[in-house]
């Protein structure tokens, strides 16, 4: 039975890695995954009933981190429905390259670790859009955006969903990380952008105002008609209902899920308000209802079969046989958290992060430990030393057309090296 789950999830991981050549949706392989592996687990456990005991506390864990990003993509997608991101990406008006690389940086940054790294990359690989007209300009700003929406990320409860995951099991809170990773994700960025710079010089050919938008493939074109004020305000609430949450978890100790919905309910009651008086046409894109059929749900469900297969791995006891191989094989936590984000460019960080979690107990390992909080900025900026190691990444390499070639070429010598600048910083620290 523990070879045949363990062969089912290791087909539908490789399915998932080769998603472009098989051209089968990750989601699809995902979901065919969990299904198998906990039905071949039902079939041949020695106890079906304490089978459905498990399946029902996995799922209980994961429909928390299911709610969260539901939520928190809402709140996104009706911030950029009223036009509120322009209100960061129309203040970028330097024409000089190398002080616009750097503007564009550190926004993604901070703005990631606020949003999340894969809203972020679209923002802001849109916005280069609009601003440079010379394509290999273009493709050295997009590749820095990915770095820097990863690193911005990983030192955010909020700013990646691995590193969510870590808050809402418990593995991290959420002032620690942000103390203890912050410093190595601003070298994770550092290092690669000081290289970059020497590489873009001059001034940028602008091709029009700085905006969000157009082929780039994230619009605001519902903001029609939306004042600036309602547009602020908007922006300020849903930033501020995203910023709320570990407020909320810290005051009342509910899961960060329940904050998210607070959030949430409170800005749809405040959208429909503002927009009660207008016509129906003009005011049902810019509505929460709206907003929730625009969310990326193959996404979401893509989450839900991957957590779920990952945890039948966990209840026939596989991921506490990993832990213990890698552990007699490598024989270093700090080697392994290391090769875990490394491989984290290879395949997706989320099963990574899941099996990790799976591993290693929090009665070894409490809260805001070294393991948790390494794995939080590994997993979390490993991704970015190949195009296809992120959701950051694969967003960049669609609007953008980057090839695996280039950024393998340009680009992830420096990643890789800001990865372990990093690393090494942290280490050290702690």
């Amino acid at each position: 039975m523990t070879f045949a789950i363990t062969i089912v999830f290791v087909l539908a991981y490789a399915a998932i890695a080769l998603e472009h050549p098989l051209k089968l949706h990750k989601t699809a392989s995902a979901l065919l995954g969990a299904a198998i592996c906990w039905a071949l687990y039902a079939l041949w456990g020695s106890d079906p009933q304490h089978v459905h005991v498990q399946l029902v506390e996995n799922l209980a864990e994961t429909a928390g981190i299911i709610v969260f990003l539901m939520g928190a993509m809402t709140i996104v997608e009706v911030v950029d429905a009223h036009g509120g991101f322009s209100i960061v990406t129309d203040r970028i008006t330097t024409r000089d390259l190398r002080k616009l690389l750097w503007i564009v940086a550190w926004v993604t940054f901070f703005l990631s670790a606020v949003l999340d790294n894969l809203t972020t990359t679209i923002v802001m690989v849109s916005l280069v859009r609009k601003l440079l007209q010379k394509h290999e300009d273009r493709l050295f700003f997009a590749g820095v955006i990915v770095i820097a929406a990863n690193a911005g990320g990983a030192w955010s409860p909020i700013g990646d969903v691995t590193t969510t995951m870590l808050w809402i099991g418990g593995q991290i809170s959420a002032l620690a990380i942000m103390k203890g990773i912050f410093l190595p994700s601003v070298l994770n960025l550092f290092v690669p952008l000081i290289v970059i710079s020497f590489w873009v010089k001059g001034e940028a050919q602008m091709v029009a105002p700085a905006g969000v938008g157009g082929d780039g493939g994230h619009s605001a074109g519902f903001a029609t008609g939306v004042s600036e004020s309602e547009k602020r305000l908007v922006f300020f609430l849903g930033i501020g209902s995203l910023l709320f949450v570990p407020i909320f978890k810290t005051i009342t100790h509910l899961p960060p899920w329940m904050g998210i919905l607070f959030g949430l309910g409170v800005l749809w009651a405040v959208v429909e308000t503002l927009h009660r008086k207008k016509a129906e046409t003009h005011t049902s894109p810019l509505g929460v209802a709206s907003a929730l059929r625009r969310i990326d749900m193959s996404s979401v469900l893509f989450f839900l079969g991957i957590l779920l297969a990952v945890g039948s791995l966990a209840a026939i006891g596989q991921l506490d046989y990993l832990a213990t191989s890698l552990n007699q094989s490598v024989g270093n936590t700090t080697g392994i958290v290391m090769l875990i984000g490394v491989i984290s460019a290879i395949v997706d960080n989320v099963p990574l992060v899941a099996a990790s979690m799976g591993m290693y107990p929090l009665a070894t390992f409490p809260q805001d430990s070294f393991l948790w909080e390494f794995i939080a900025y590994c997993a979390g900026t490993g991704g970015s030393m190949l195009i296809i190691g992120s959701a950051a990444g694969v967003a960049a390499m669609g609007i953008e057309k980057i090839t695996f070639g280039w950024y393998l070429r340009k680009i992830a010598p420096l990643a890789a090296l800001g990865y372990v600048a990093g690393a090494l910083v942290y280490v050290g620290l702690y």
